[in-house]
């Protein structure tokens, strides 16, 4: 599938328009995984608007992203980034066959100073 289809895709599933970005930076700003993340939320609109999709199947913040949906709230435009990273993410998880983890491997890894958001993001993030 080449970038153009690619983006259509992506498109397609998120439902998001990266064209009404305007870039002012509002949703990496509140990101909380932010520090964790080789690309931000508005690296990802931008990427996404620029057809710069391979490298972002490639990263591993794909996986960083919590799901939290903090850059969606913030954004004064509506743009809505971290959908447009659970597409990505979809898409990368289908070119690999499997998924990057199993709800089955989430429990071995909590304990009791993990905030009840991040579970219920973990299982929304590998249920698909």
């Amino acid at each position: 599938m080449n970038n153009q289809n690619l983006k259509e895709e992506i498109l397609r599933m998120s439902g998001v328009h990266p064209e009404k970005c305007m870039r002012c930076g509002k949703c990496s700003g509140t990101c909380p995984a932010y520090s964790e993340m080789e690309y931000h939320p508005h690296q990802f609109v931008s990427m996404v608007d620029n057809g710069e999709i391979e490298p972002l199947l490639n990263s591993e913040s794909l996986y960083k992203c919590l799901s939290c949906f903090a850059c969606i709230e913030r954004c004064p435009r509506g743009v809505e980034p971290a959908k447009l990273v659970e597409a990505i993410r979809l898409i990368a998880i289908r070119r690999q066959g499997a998924n990057h983890m199993t709800a089955n491997d989430v429990p071995a890894l909590l304990d009791a100073d993990i905030p009840q958001q991040a579970i219920v993001s973990a299982f929304r993030k590998y249920s698909k």
